[in-house]
């Protein structure tokens, strides 16, 4: 049987033997073949999972939305159901840069706070008797 072993393949993949059993026992990646002497064995179609796993996770998104994708490409997604879930990670993304830039917002205004407004507002939190 033609193949790698779990180390050769975290080697290609640039991660941990124990992120690739942690996919496989959280079911991210069905369970490899085994050989003759029970070890297993990973074809080239589990370097495009694992690469994509990686990829995806690096732009975002979660091990369950990664789950749900590789699930769905197992039962021959259309593109356009792809196309659909970018689509959405997209608004998700736009979502969370509207939020940090608003926490950007607060946190430049707390800077042009004078000091005696802060002094005051940090005295109102010492104070034992109030």
């Amino acid at each position: 049987m033609k193949g790698m072993t779990r180390g050769e393949l975290a080697k290609q993949i640039g991660i941990s033997m124990a992120t690739i059993r942690y996919y496989e026992d959280s079911g991210i990646l069905p369970a490899p073949d085994r050989a003759v002497n029970g070890y297993r064995i990973y074809t080239d179609d589990y370097l495009i999972k694992l690469r994509l796993i990686k990829d995806a996770k690096s732009i975002g998104f979660s091990l369950k939305e990664i789950q749900e994708v590789l699930q769905m490409l197992n039962n021959k997604i259309e593109a356009e159901e792809l196309k659909e879930l970018v689509r959405n990670k997209i608004l998700e993304i736009d979502e969370r840069i509207t939020s940090l830039h608003a926490m950007q917002s607060m946190l430049a205004g707390l800077l042009e706070t004078p000091k005696d407004e802060i002094h005051d507002f940090m005295r109102s939190f010492n104070n034992a008797d109030g």
